[in-house]
């Protein structure tokens, strides 16, 4: 049951990783596993895990533990990973195509229906047996076709742009992963994917280490 207060956003985070570590565990048959296990596994300490589940009701039972199959459904449905979400690209270059093929490798309930781009080279070439269609073509898909979230791959320039005509096509979400921050309504949630800050993390985090 999840809970009627307001969940941190640190909390929601580390959901993801309780469930893949979940599902590892259910793929070799683990039946059952306590929060310090649980806390090995994910870098996380018993304490931490047992908050994290407390706010949405516990999960557990003293003694025994955590069962891993239902601790794995009841994270995904708190995700809201029992439902499919129909999302399309904008941007077909390298980073969309690379997008489009883990989607379609991971077939997790999140499907790309459509995918768009404004260089002549990419619009009619098929990706995972979607064609990629020019971006003008986007405001009439949208209009025709409720989608739960767009996933901008574009130039810095052109994600505003993107980013507007999503909302005015009622995305519920955007997946943004281009180099800028772009401004949406409140209704709008908004996943901001900076791969430099990532890259920009990992080379202070190695020049820390080499030079101690």
């Amino acid at each position: 049951m999840k809970s009627s207060t307001k969940i941190s956003n640190a909390v929601i985070r580390r959901l993801p990783r309780y469930r893949r570590i979940l599902e590892e565990l259910k793929n070799k048959d683990v039946e059952r596993i306590s929060s310090s296990e649980l806390g090995a596994l994910t870098g996380y300490t018993a304490s931490q895990i047992r908050q994290d589940f407390n706010n949405f009701g516990g999960f557990g039972q003293q003694g025994y533990g955590y069962n891993v199959q239902s601790l794995f459904t009841q994270i995904g449905l708190i995700l809201g990973l029992d439902r499919e979400y129909g999302m399309v690209i904008v941007g077909c270059g390298n980073l969309g195509q690379a997008i489009a093929n883990y989607a379609t490798y991971y077939k997790k309930g999140f499907k790309i229906t459509a995918m768009f781009d404004v260089n002549p080279k990419l619009i009619g070439i098929s990706i995972n047996d979607i064609e990629v269609q020019d971006y003008e073509l986007l405001d009439g898909y949208l209009r025709n076709n409720p989608i739960d979230i767009g996933i901008i791959c574009t130039t810095k320039n052109s994600a505003q742009d993107v980013a507007n005509k999503l909302t005015a096509g009622k995305v519920k979400g955007i997946w943004n992963f281009a180099p800028a921050d772009i401004e949406v309504g409140e209704d709008i949630v908004l996943e901001n994917v900076h791969l430099s800050d990532s890259l920009n993390a990992l080379a202070y985090y190695i020049s820390n280490r080499d030079q101690q």
